[in-house]
């Protein structure tokens, strides 16, 4: 067990240098790339002190709030392992909150129904083409709800599978043939949708995966330790993505 763990958390010399180039990247963005956007449309209001997940409070039934470990274990992860200052406190925001603004990635996830109101799909749609990031974790029963409600959002855009070439999967750690499979759900492969605002990744739809299940504190599913690790290293590359990905006013 102990060897398991020194294995999963030992990252590569190119992971490493990776997150340097992060950090270097990130030291001449963040002062603006997470400033409140002055426009009519995107309310002011006063900048978070620390950067963080914000998770996504929404209407339909679902169990948004699944997973309660999930993201302090995650944030944790990218605290210790970036150079980002992040808090270790996950947020909750609705999409109609001004707040909304403040939060560079959106996370989804829960077992049931999705239901966005007209003015919320127009308001995700403005968040997401004005540089936010939207992570949505398939925690086997949301994926109907989701498709349903993303295709309001971007009507003339489809969820496509992420290349794996692509810098979500090699951004700080390595993910040469994509998702890890975290959990079994109905036993296909995990895969990884997105939708693509020109060259820009917006949205990243984990299907039968569940990074979000191993994000979870070991009680919780009693994933062996190379899992929980695999989940962990496959989120802070969301995160890094999302934050060097934003466009800078």
């Amino acid at each position: 067990m102990r060897r398991a763990w020194s294995v999963g958390r030992r990252a590569s010399s190119a992971a490493r240098g990776a997150r340097r180039i992060g950090g270097m990247m990130l030291a001449g963005m963040l002062l603006s790339a997470f400033a409140p956007r002055s426009t009519p449309n995107a309310p002011r209001s006063a900048p978070t002190a620390r950067m963080t997940i914000a998770r996504l409070q929404y209407d339909g039934g679902g169990d948004w709030y699944a997973n309660p470990s999930s993201l302090p274990n995650l944030l944790a992860a990218i605290h210790e392992r970036t150079s980002l200052d992040v808090d270790k406190v996950e947020a909750r925001v609705r999409i109609m909150d001004d707040k909304l603004w403040d939060y560079p990635f959106l996370h989804v996830t829960g077992h049931g129904n999705i239901r966005l109101s007209d003015d919320e799909v127009v308001r995700l749609r403005e968040y997401l083409t004005r540089g936010g990031f939207l992570h949505v974790s398939d925690n086997y029963g949301i994926d109907s709800s989701f498709r349903r409600e993303i295709k309001r959002v971007f009507p003339d855009r489809e969820l496509v599978d992420v290349p794996l070439s692509h810098p979500i999967y090699h951004i700080v750690y390595d993910f040469p043939k994509g998702l890890p499979k975290i959990h079994e759900h109905d036993g296909k492969p995990a895969r990884g949708f997105g939708i693509f605002i020109g060259d820009r990744l917006a949205v990243f739809y984990d299907w039968s995966c569940d990074l979000g299940n191993g994000w979870e504190d070991y009680e919780v599913y009693h994933d062996p330790p190379a899992l929980h690790e695999a989940a962990l290293r496959m989120g802070v590359n969301l995160f890094v993505y999302a934050v060097t990905s934003r466009p800078v006013p």
